[in-house]
């Protein structure tokens, strides 16, 4: 905290007294609760938001002195722009669906894919657990919910992260063989990504419900829905997403909880296709219903979007950008394009807004889902300033939604200019986490997202706001130090 002494009377007085004797202009470094108390003594106050880089953490610090250090810097700085280039070039294209056993390389009958960093069937919370036993009853595995968490206990299931497999996962991202999955090729660069679609927002997998209903529907999904999707994309041809998600932003969309505007230009595209397809009158209007039923089916469409734009960065090698943000329901985890393959773990935080009627915050899990891939690119939470009318579902207010945007700025790479928000001139989205800037301004990504209840069988019970944990980036931080300082670097 500084002073500065507005009275030039006195000056025969010590300096102490020529300080504290006059009117004082005070600038309050840090800690907000000091300006009250300084106020009441009629001195003006200015307080300036500032925190410690890391969070006062030593091994921060020392991580981002090192990364700090001049040719270090500039190696970070020419490999951040090649990632960032990377991902605000990419086109992902959506060529097509599929079950997850036919085109997701490596996926088994008996592999169950699942939100957010590796974790054991032991050490799952009550959503997930939910809906592994809803899948494994839904793919025959097991006669019902008992016998299904006897079969995830066996050792038989191999249990792998969604982002390992290519993949994203809403919520609990729970996947198995028989689903049926986004296909999206990255045109400019090559690769490939898949998510699989959306149950609507009713009682549902991803959420831990796992009831008959929510089986029949996965059923229906795999022997109705699938397969006109499918045939669909056969006679439309490939569909520009990364046009939808600018269009669905320009109109109102986050594209991550608010997906109004991005359903209608993704159903739009597909829908000359669905009518063309195999399908009887009866089942086309099934899916139209289907459709119709919630805004969002769209949102797993924007999450392997995002994934097949942001993968096309791993492996630049020296680069600070964050990749990927994924929560289990334990762990919140962050992928690093400069150390691609690792994760940086923290415990998973608890989401904070509005909860719906006849549910506590007490009832909550903790943050889960591979979602955050959106905040990830630069929407979502990001783009809250694009879609005001957000906050009536995850709280707050529209001048903090605006906010948002631009504290983000702060902490990213780049904007991107295929992504732009009207609110804010057309500035492009906030794109290219580095986890630099995340330490030395002390400011952690914003993600908006859903709450599932604690408890298997239950599902969505509220919508919030929420952050990683900043342990995640100190860990990042330091393996980049010593990968980028160590002795066998160049």
């Amino acid at each position: 905290m500084t002073t500065t002494n507005t009275t030039s009377e006195n000056s025969e007085l010590t300096p102490a007294a020529r300080l504290f004797g006059g009117d004082l202009s005070v600038v309050n470094v840090g800690l907000a609760m000091f300006d009250a108390d300084i106020a009441a003594q009629g001195a003006q106050v200015t307080t300036l938001d500032w925190t410690p880089p890391g969070g006062g953490s030593v091994e921060a610090a020392q991580a981002l002195d090192a990364l700090d250090a001049p040719e270090t810097a500039a190696r970070i700085e020419r490999a951040n722009a090649e990632a960032v280039e990377r991902i605000t070039s990419a086109r992902p294209m959506l060529i097509g669906f599929g079950r997850a056993l036919d085109v997701v390389p490596g996926m088994t009958p008996t592999t169950i894919l699942h939100a957010g960093p590796p974790i054991a069937w032991q050490d799952m919370n009550g959503p997930m657990r939910g809906a592994v036993t809803g899948a494994l009853v839904f793919e025959g595995l097991a006669a019902d919910l008992d016998e299904a968490a006897e079969v995830a206990a066996s050792g038989r299931i191999t249990f792998k992260p969604c982002h390992e497999m290519n993949t994203v996962g809403s919520m609990a991202g729970v996947t198995s063989a028989s689903m049926y999955m986004h296909i999206v090729k990255n045109e400019t660069h090559g690769n490939l990504a898949y998510t699989n679609l959306s149950e609507q927002m009713a009682k549902i997998l991803r959420m831990g419900a796992n009831d008959e209903s929510v089986v029949e529907r996965l059923i229906w999904m795999r022997d109705v829905f699938g397969p006109m999707l499918k045939e669909a994309v056969e006679f439309t041809g490939p569909i520009d997403l990364r046009l939808l998600l600018s269009q669905a932003i320009h109109m109102g969309d986050e594209c991550h909880n608010r997906n109004g505007a991005g359903t209608l230009l993704l159903f739009q595209a597909l829908a000359p296709g669905l009518l063309q397809s195999s399908f009887t009158t009866e089942q086309k209007k099934e899916v139209f219903d289907f459709v119709a039923s919630s805004d969002y089916f769209s949102g797993p469409t924007w999450l392997v979007m995002a994934k097949a734009a942001l993968d096309a960065a791993n492996g630049v090698a020296d680069s600070t950008v964050v990749t990927a943000m994924a929560r289990n329901g334990v762990e919140f985890g962050i992928r690093v394009a400069g150390l691609p393959g690792q994760w940086f773990t923290g415990p998973a935080q608890r989401v904070v807004g509005p909860m719906f009627a006849g549910y506590k915050p007490e009832d909550s899990g903790l943050d889960i889902g591979d979602s955050a891939i959106t905040e990830t690119y630069g929407f979502g939470g990001f783009a809250m300033s694009a879609a005001p009318a957000i906050v009536a579902l995850v709280g707050g207010t529209v001048a903090e939604a605006m906010q948002y945007t631009r504290d983000m700025g702060e902490i990213t790479t780049t904007r991107n200019p295929n992504v732009t928000i009207p609110a804010l001139d057309f500035q492009g989205l906030p794109t290219g986490i580095d986890v630099r800037k995340v330490i030395d301004t002390g400011i952690l990504p914003i993600i908006n997202t859903a709450i599932a209840h604690k408890e298997a069988g239950i599902g969505m019970i509220g919508a919030g706001i929420t952050h990683p944990p900043a342990e995640a980036f100190t860990k990042a931080a330091t393996a980049l130090a010593a990968a980028l300082t160590g002795p066998s670097s160049s």
